[in-house]
């Protein structure tokens, strides 16, 4: 019996091609090929991404080690946080650091090689960002707010950490002061770099806006925060390049080929999707607020948990709360550091400035010591030499699995736009 056959008519012209046994004309074959190319460089994210990230962290004089921490079903079906580590053979108490909004563990460039000259350090890249798991988080604002906290006790609980100086920028303070009124036990010192979601949010801040303004909030409201970014596709490393050079300017002295590289890096650590940016899309009421805010909480932080401060003074960041949390504060540590022409990123503006300050706390606070007498600080604009550590041995990154099939069981290491 001869098998039925499909007759396809061919194209009468070289212009014409076939597609699915059907003639397609040039214009929307390149549509085709535009959309199967965008597809192509979105499923090549992370793969960039952690290109990038290790292109960014070559430029640090500390060896250190990258690698996936699995903490299981925290918020999806199992989580990954990504993890670098350096100088874990001191005894000294770990100082752990969460990022802000859109950031990863490779904008901290500036600030390792200072802080791990004294102690142990590990930053991550915070659930649901960058290289780490991107789970779908709840959107009621305390749920989401507690799975993020969660995420970061199991990070430990893996890691086998007792007690840690825990250090948070912008919206990494928000999640550190959760993290710190969930288990205070864990913290020994909370360090809290221009944080996010502190003050209460004025109830005239909208009414007395124009109309058109209040218009253009309540249209992107339901937008996630870096929504830009995504719409603009490949061309979002431009974007930014246009948009924020201040940005990217800031990290000019210690990263070569700056203008490409944080941009790249800080675009790819954005175009995947929107997990934690949703979480932190639930947890605030407008972009500069928190639908709870921690200025009422953390006054209630354990007594002998010392909090220091470090604001820039040209941040668009209320500080205020500092003052407000110090006053509720009267018999424990709470130490409020102002840097002179640093704005929200200060940990990048004012790079020496902010790693002495940090070195100075974590030196300095030990939960115990309620009797230090503390003073307010203002840094001047002069050049601070910590004496960052110099040394000849290369960077050392150890990965395995690309696709990210990394474990840490309990005490054994598997190796392996406006930023709020």
């Amino acid at each position: 019996m001869a098998l039925a056959t499909k007759s396809v008519e061919q194209p009468q012209s070289g212009s014409d091609l076939i597609l699915e046994g059907k003639p397609m004309d040039k214009a929307r074959c390149k549509a085709g090929n535009l959309r199967l190319s965008l597809c192509n460089w979105t499923s090549r994210s992370m793969i960039i991404l952690r290109e990038v990230e290790e292109k960014i962290l070559s430029f640090i004089k500390t060896p250190y080690r990258g690698f996936f921490v699995d903490i299981g079903p925290t918020v999806g079906d199992a989580d990954k946080i990504w993890t670098i580590s350096m100088n874990t053979d001191s005894k000294k108490e770990p100082l752990v650091l969460l990022h802000g909004l859109g950031a990863g563990v490779a904008l901290w460039v500036l600030n390792l090689d200072s802080f791990a000259k004294y102690r142990p350090v590990y930053a991550m890249d915070v659930l649901g960002f960058g290289r780490s798991s991107r789970p779908t988080f709840s959107k009621d604002p305390l749920i989401s707010e507690k799975q993020l906290v969660k995420s970061v006790e199991e990070w430990r609980r893996k890691m086998n950490i007792n007690r840690m100086v825990l250090l948070g920028h912008s919206m990494g303070g928000f999640i550190a002061s959760s993290y710190a009124l969930s288990y205070p036990e864990r913290v020994s010192h909370l360090i809290l770099a221009d944080p996010w979601g502190f003050p209460e949010m004025p109830a005239d801040l909208l009414t007395t806006k124009p109309l058109w303004q209040r218009a253009l909030v309540n249209a992107i409201k339901p937008l996630n925060p870096l929504w830009p970014l995504r719409a603009a596709g490949p061309f979002g490393q431009w974007m930014l390049q246009k948009t924020r050079p201040d940005i990217i300017d800031k990290f000019e002295s210690a990263v070569e080929d700056n203008t490409k590289l944080i941009p790249q890096y800080i675009h790819q650590c954005n175009v995947q999707k929107p997990s934690g940016e949703s979480a932190f899309h639930a947890m605030m009421a407008l972009f500069g607020w928190a639908k709870y805010p921690m200025e009422h909480r953390l006054k209630d932080l354990r007594v002998d948990i010392p909090i220091t401060f470090i604001y820039g003074s040209e941040s668009w960041m209320d500080s205020s709360s500092g003052e407000t949390i110090k006053a509720h504060r009267v018999d424990s540590i709470v130490d409020i550091k102002m840097v002179d022409g640093a704005g929200h990123h200060v940990y990048a503006d004012k790079a020496d400035i902010f790693n002495r300050y940090v070195n100075e706390a974590c030196e300095l606070y030990k939960a115990s010591a309620t009797n230090i007498d503390v003073r307010d600080t203002t840094e001047s604009d002069k050049e601070v030499n910590d004496g960052t550590l110099q040394t000849e041995t290369q960077q050392i990154t150890v990965h395995r699995d690309q696709n990210s099939e990394h474990n840490l069981s309990e005490g054994q290491h598997t190796m392996g736009l406006q930023q709020t």
